[in-house]
């Protein structure tokens, strides 16, 4: 029998619901309303559900070496389950961003909505579309801090996984994140305390 390749994986929509794991930010335009509407669009959208909203975060951007200054972030990651094959998942992310008027001039450049496709179950796959688990998210605060916030016993899986927990206590943007709110969807967006341990962005 032969066995799928790594595209047959990311082209295969599941036969039941697998659970993801999206990054979502912004720093421009409206950053609040934009991840507000983006998690309202994922809600809606075809073989998607289950979601968790992680608490929102303030973060300082990634940049290049020479890159001009830009506006803080807001970030949050959003759990999942789907039947999507992941290209199709990542499709879906695509065109959100679209949806918000994202462009696409400059690596790591400041943007209107970024959505990052970090797992799909456990799949551990190198792909030139698609890599998973995202190849950066180990080592970015931004992504582990609000992922062990929504789901305190999440594993990064691959060879540079662990207890999201642990890596988020060694990521080296962790100082860099601020806490503003837990029911931000809904609610005020206010700078909070962070928490003691790992997932507080200051441990």
């Amino acid at each position: 029998m032969t066995r799928p390749g790594p595209r047959d994986v990311l082209t295969r929509a599941a036969g039941s619901e697998v659970p993801f794991v999206l990054a979502l930010g912004a720093n421009l335009g409206e950053p609040l309303v934009t991840l507000r509407r983006a998690v309202a669009d994922l809600r809606a959208a075809v073989g998607v559900g289950s979601l968790r909203v992680s608490p929102l975060a303030r973060t300082a951007p990634v940049l290049a070496p020479g890159q001009d200054p830009q506006p803080d972030y807001l970030n949050a990651v959003v759990l999942g389950a789907t039947t999507l094959a992941p290209l199709a998942l990542l499709e879906l992310g695509r065109r959100l961003e679209d949806a918000h008027h994202r462009r696409r001039a400059e690596r790591w450049g400041a943007r209107t909505l970024d959505v990052d496709v970090i797992t799909v179950g456990d799949l551990v796959v190198d792909d030139p579309e698609l890599t998973l688990p995202h190849p950066r998210a180990h080592l970015r605060a931004f992504v582990l801090a609000p992922w062990v916030r929504a789901d305190p016993r999440a594993v990064l899986p691959g060879p540079h996984g662990g207890p999201v927990a642990e890596l988020a206590a060694r990521a080296a943007d962790r100082d860099a994140l601020r806490w503003l709110g837990t029911d931000w969807l809904t609610g005020d967006v206010e700078d909070l305390p962070a928490p003691a341990g790992p997932a507080g962005g200051r441990a």
